[in-house]
């Protein structure tokens, strides 16, 4: 089953979420048997809802202890959460990698241009040495549609990284070094270069690692280290499939087809399209399996819907993606 929505679903402008997003409600409590009964317990009139402040958000851990899926399909692709070895890991079963593909392409084409301009280097240890991660599967894909010779992945060879870099800087080769905190950090002790043409995004992550920093911390030291004015930022997880990008200061900007909203941590019925509390996401690119997610993410959302982390609920697990509270 197609609803006829996803066909339009990259060309929405913010006239037409509010309806494409009802109907995406609609669609997933019709077909999504976790989340109908999430519904149901609330006791809410699905008849009534009428605006996505209404829509109930299924909580984030249900991606570890259920499988939420919108119909009945088989997967192509089973993502699950980087987490710890004291956590149990998400599962998103994707239906359709194609999906996938456009939402992260469609997003980093409006926010940073053609995949073909750049040289893509990923610095992604954990994430390489595991199977089923997202992140490492968008980035993969990127590099694809890129075709650069330069583009690479990188565990622990940090001189080859630099040298790398050294050979693109000199070419005045737009690159982008996307890597997990821990990573940057690490590589930014050893290694200090000026970056010029060098774009460096973090994705957050400490995963035990390292002592616990802040971003404003990260951001200092990974600025000094490469005489960068600013580190970018990319916000995803496991349970999404698209993301949203900071290019400074830690405030992430969202496609259109994504949203965030604030939850009162002591009322999570109580949703508000601006203001700081705990972090909702509405991604419409869930079609098959939940558009609408209540995270374990704390942060501030801004008149123009853009939105900065500030920290994790208490008692939530450590994500791999999350940074500790500003």
């Amino acid at each position: 089953m197609i609803p006829s929505f996803v066909n339009n679903l990259f060309e929405l402008n913010d006239a037409s979420f509010n309806e494409v997003a009802l109907q995406e409600f609609q669609f997933q409590y019709s077909q999504n048997k976790v989340y109908r009964s999430f519904c149901d317990a609330l006791g809410r009139d699905i008849e009534k809802t009428s605006s996505i402040n209404s829509v109930p958000f299924l909580p984030i851990s249900f991606f570890k202890t259920h499988q939420v899926v919108s119909s009945v399909f088989e997967p192509e692709q089973l993502f699950e959460s980087s987490g710890t070895s004291q956590t149990i890991q998400s599962k998103h079963y994707v239906k359709s990698l194609s999906l996938y593909e456009n939402a992260f392409t469609h997003g980093f084409l409006r926010e940073y241009g053609r995949p073909e301009e750049f040289c893509f280097l990923g610095l992604l240890p954990s994430y390489l040495e595991r199977s089923h991660s997202s992140l490492v599967y968008m980035v993969q894909k990127l590099m694809e549609q890129s075709g650069h010779e330069h583009n690479g992945f990188y565990l622990n060879n940090f001189q080859q990284l630099h040298e790398k870099l050294q050979l693109l800087e000199q070419q005045q080769q737009k690159t982008i070094l996307i890597g997990v905190t821990f990573g940057l950090l690490d590589f930014a002790e050893q290694y200090q270069l000026p970056l010029k043409s060098t774009i460096i995004m973090e994705t957050g992550g400490m995963k035990g690692r390292r002592e616990e920093m802040t971003r404003e911390q990260v951001h200092h030291q990974l600025k000094k280290s490469f005489s960068t004015r600013a580190i970018h930022s990319e916000y995803g997880m496991t349970e999404l499939l698209s993301q949203a990008y900071s290019k400074e200061d830690g405030i992430f900007h969202c496609p259109p087809w994504m949203k965030v909203l604030v939850r009162d941590e002591d009322d999570p019925l109580r949703i508000s399209t601006t203001g700081k509390g705990a972090i909702n996401i509405i991604d419409l690119a869930n079609v098959y399996s939940a558009g609408f997610i209540a995270t374990d993410d704390v942060g501030e959302v801004f008149e123009d819907g853009s939105f900065r982390v500030l920290g994790r609920m208490d008692n939530s697990d450590i994500r791999g993606c999350s940074l500790l509270a500003l």
